[in-house]
């Protein structure tokens, strides 16, 4: 497979998979936005292992491969000459590492928070969570700030990790219903436990238990998802003092990605009923006025 067509398969993957992402990388310049689209693409498939439907252990030998094709790229080898020698995704990440100061290294985080959430780990306080967050957030944040290649990474890196954790939040929040079928909690036992909230698991197809969905008290949950997405806000303040380090593109990229979470989290904190039976998105009209606005204005 030739580069070109890596790439063209990645852009596809990202549309398809990651719409979310796809509008504001739209905005970056060619060479930027097929250099994002394969960091997307492989973050999609580590993603994709671990929110599918097989058992555990094959889950973690999958995540292992990916893990030895990473470590790879990382030693600077060429695909090897089996089947990634014809993966669109290693070989369009490969060539986007050689033009741009991507830090590969994070996609190996990524891969450690993958594993805690196909081990089903838990988290006792939002300190735990943030480090998870920082695992499969922050990581991307910091791949991606490589391709924006800012005049100081070592500046821009922070921010653009912080801004990741931020989005890694907002996805906790927008997931509730969804990562209960999985048989998952985010959420801190410390913060459940303040809002007198219990979120019971339940299986794929199991009868409703009314209108609560195994909440404890409808109105503390209300309370408790507000709590949330006005914490993760504190975050994306944060991470947003990356944009004045970045050009003007990969500063829309940027803000348009942050608008459409920001826009999830007022949606969320407007309703918090809606998290009940359904997992939120953005609707398309909101994510094109973000990029948008963020073309236009560069902020979020």
């Amino acid at each position: 497979m030739n580069v070109d067509q890596a790439y063209r398969e990645c852009a596809a993957i990202t549309r398809r998979e990651a719409r979310d992402f796809s509008y504001g990388i739209a905005l970056l310049p060619g060479p930027k936005r097929r250099a994002l689209s394969a960091v997307c693409a492989m973050a999609r498939r580590v993603d994709d292992i671990g929110d599918g439907d097989l058992p555990v252990a094959e889950k973690l030998r999958r995540l292992a491969v990916v893990r030895t094709q990473v470590e790879r790229l990382l030693d600077g080898a060429p695909p090897d000459p089996g089947e990634s020698a014809s993966d669109p995704v290693t070989v369009a990440l490969a060539d986007a590492a050689q033009r741009f100061p991507i830090r590969l290294g994070a996609f190996l985080e990524l891969l450690d928070g993958c594993e805690d959430d196909v081990r089903g780990m838990r988290y006792k306080t939002f300190e735990d969570l943030v480090a998870y967050c920082r695992k499969v957030g922050g990581s991307v944040g910091r791949l991606a700030v490589g391709v924006f290649d800012p005049r100081s990474y070592a500046e821009a890196e922070p921010p653009a990790e912080t801004l990741g954790v931020a989005v890694q939040l907002t996805c906790t929040i927008r997931d509730l219903y969804d990562d209960r079928l999985r048989g998952r909690i985010y959420l801190p036992a410390s913060d459940l436990e303040d809002y007198a909230c219990t979120l019971e698991l339940r299986e794929p197809g199991e009868p409703r238990a009314g209108a609560d969905e195994g909440l404890l008290d409808p109105d503390s949950f209300a309370d408790l998802v507000r709590f949330e997405a006005n914490r993760t806000r504190a975050w994306y303040l944060r991470g947003l003092t990356l944009l004045p380090l970045l050009d003007r593109r990969s500063r829309s990229c940027t803000a348009a990605i942050a608008g459409v979470h920001l826009r999830l989290l007022d949606r969320i904190s407007a309703d918090p009923d809606l998290l009940r039976n359904q997992r939120l998105a953005s609707p398309t009209g909101a994510k094109l006025a973000a990029a948008a606005r963020a073309l236009t204005r560069g902020d979020a």
